[in-house]
């Protein structure tokens, strides 16, 4: 059947052909970039595909036609790794320029993207993702983002999931994270369309096992051994005995080993159906057998020694595709679907990163279970009664019992605990720990009807005001000229310095005072004592410092009258130790330098002191007497 030939479709073919042309002429390298710029095709106000262009609509129809028929021509014609597919580039660029300027569909570009990347292989998507990376901003410019740029976001979204449902995300887990990373970058955070508002569980994720294998019940043949003749010795038939024992004991913790290993297959296997369908949990019967999985699941890593995986630059696999040098580097060992075969399952065990795998989703569920305990329930009505719409998709009418709850948390730590035991844990543990935390703020998120995360601008009297506090808040406070619990250091001042420095030469400031002074003031501290009558903290405080003076007092007169504290019986004749010895008046206090005499002495002191010697006189006759008998 031939087609009547439209002669637009043909005009606009000829001038992309030309722009072509121009564009080779001017872009002498075939890679990506620089990018084609309209600078470098026309001059100023010249139009690139039409001087007149009457209905916008049926124009933008011819010039998809045109640019699919010839794009359709350049990947039939070359490869994306010959020189000459930079023509592919280029019919791009021109294209964008065209969108710029309003005279081609702004969805043109993307279904362009979207059969460029149908048509090739993945190390051919790779180079045309390097090309989407590389015009990102421009893309995404205009009425992306807008009501109107609705369906430039679903070409988006279609192309991008389908290039993921061909990668691999074992062999391709780099190239799956640009086209995730691209659409992060593409897309506003708060968009929703990636968001699994139902909560839906991926349960189509079905892990397939083999079945358990009966154990075999009759035991191996055993080789016979002929009966010891009699001649043998007792010492050799025990010895004989023993080696038995031990060889069959041996056997026994291998058998042990091998059906611990086959009882855990279909066990570990399991814990898989709660994993993609964790409401599964929910019945009493099912999560008794989930904590079983898990509790053995976690002995049995715990037991069997640990193997660490090489690099994938230390050790050659055979890889099909050949990847580009850049994405080497980031090339890791993760494997999100790992083999259910009964013979490697012993192998896997033994696994680092298979246990990590393994315990990472242990941690997911088991934080799920725990937002379903009644405190957890209770906070979270707590903040949804205040929100308008809440998504009641993702709330459970399950609660976790308390013995429940306390085995999950436990099992929390002890997983923890033991992945920051392995090579490189605390670090490893810190990345787990983060992205789950991040991923309650996402579900909290969910669960309040994914609200606006961009608010709106401040507006300039908000900004000024909140500006103006700021620096208010900031500013240095005068302080006041005797602030509270501060030292007077007036003394300090230029125009006392003089006066200070004297006030610190006052010898009361650095001599000890006398044994006679403190005394005194003991004694006036026991005169107040008794005039203050019924304050028992007043009379308490005075006779503790009257106490405290006598002893110093007495500690100073032990220096040079040590010999007087042998005449002393009562507390009362303590005045007899301040008063001057026989020879001493007039005399100078070599500490004091002062001069003191016995004059001017109360009545009692005087009484006191003849009393003293009275007695000492009466103490010594008796002696006097016996000296003289004999």
């Amino acid at each position: 059947m031939v087609f009547p030939v439209v002669e637009s479709v043909e005009a606009v073919t000829a001038r992309f052909k030309q722009l072509l042309q121009q564009a080779r002429q001017i872009k002498s390298s075939d890679a990506i970039e620089p990018p084609i710029s309209v600078a470098d095709l026309l001059s100023e106000n010249t139009l690139l595909l039409s001087d007149n262009i009457q209905n916008q609509s049926s124009h933008n129809t011819v010039a998809e036609t045109a640019a699919k028929s010839l794009l359709h021509h350049l990947v039939a014609t070359t490869t994306i790794d010959d020189a000459e597919f930079v023509q592919v580039w280029n019919l791009l660029d021109i294209v964008l320029i065209c969108i710029e300027r309003g005279q081609c569909d702004g969805l043109l570009i993307f279904y362009l993207a979207e059969e460029l990347l149908d048509s090739q292989s993945i190390d051919g998507c790779r180079k045309v993702f390097d090309y989407l990376e590389s015009r990102r901003e421009r893309l995404v410019a205009g009425d992306f983002l807008q009501k109107n740029g609705a369906s430039k976001r679903i070409v988006v979204l279609r192309f991008c999931n389908e290039l993921l449902r061909r990668l691999s995300r074992a062999e391709d887990a780099v190239f799956c994270g640009r086209v995730f990373i691209f659409l992060f970058q593409t897309f506003p955070l708060g968009d929703k369309s990636s968001v699994n508002s139902r909560g839906e569980f991926h349960v189509e994720n079905v892990t397939v096992f083999e079945e358990p294998s009966p154990l075999l019940e009759e035991k191996p043949d055993e080789m016979e051994i002929d009966a010891q003749p009699q001649e043998q010795s007792t010492e050799e038939g025990v010895a004989a005995s023993e080696s038995k024992n031990q060889t069959s004991e041996k056997e026994k913790d291998k058998d042990a080993k091998v059906l611990d290993t086959e009882t855990l297959y279909p066990i570990f296997w399991t814990l898989q159906q709660a994993f993609s369908n964790p409401p599964r949990l929910f019945t009493d019967v099912h999560l008794a057998e989930f904590k079983t999985g898990v509790d053995r699941t976690l002995a049995k890593f715990k037991d069997v020694p640990k193997v660490i995986q090489a690099k994938a630059n230390e050790s050659h696999r055979g890889v099909k595709r050949k990847h580009d040098d850049a994405e080497d580097q980031f090339v890791s060992n993760y494997n999100p679907k790992y083999l259910t075969s009964r013979d490697l399952f012993e192998l896997e065990l033994s696994d680092l990163a298979f246990q990590r795998h393994i315990l990472v989703q242990a941690l997911i569920l088991l934080d799920f279970l725990l937002s379903l305990t009644e405190k957890s329930k209770e906070r979270t009505q707590k903040w949804l009664a205040q929100v308008t719409s809440a998504n009641r998709a993702v709330q459970y009418n399950y609660t976790l019992s308390t013995q429940d709850a306390e085995w999950a948390a436990n099992v929390k730590n002890a997983i923890a605990n033991y992945l920051q035991e392995l090579p490189d844990g605390k670090f490893y543990y810190r990345m787990v720990d983060t992205v789950l935390s991040r991923d309650k703020n996402w579900v909290r998120w969910k669960m309040e009807n994914c609200p606006p995360i961009i608010q709106p601008p401040i507006s300039p009297p908000d900004f000024q005001g909140a500006k103006s506090g700021a620096q208010k808040a900031c500013t240095n406070k005068r302080l006041r000229a005797t602030p509270m619990g501060s030292l007077d250091l007036s003394f300090l001042n230029d125009s006392a310095a003089a006066s200070g420095v004297d006030s610190l030469k006052d010898p009361e400031r650095y001599m000890f005072p006398t044994a006679e002074k403190l005394y005194s003031a003991a004694q006036e501290d026991d005169r107040k004592a008794v005039e203050a009558g019924e304050g028992e903290e007043t009379v308490n405080a005075l006779r503790e410092a009257g106490a405290s003076k006598t002893w110093r007092a007495l500690r100073i007169a032990s220096k040079d009258r040590l010999s007087m504290f042998d005449k002393i019986d009562d507390y009362k004749q303590l005045g007899a130790l301040f008063q001057p010895e026989a020879g001493e008046d007039g005399g100078k206090d070599e500490r004091t330098g002062a001069t003191e005499s016995t004059e001017g002495k109360g009545e009692a002191a005087t009484a006191a002191a003849s009393a003293t010697q009275a007695e000492m006189q009466e103490e010594q006759r008796p002696e006097q007497e016996n000296q003289m008998t004999a």
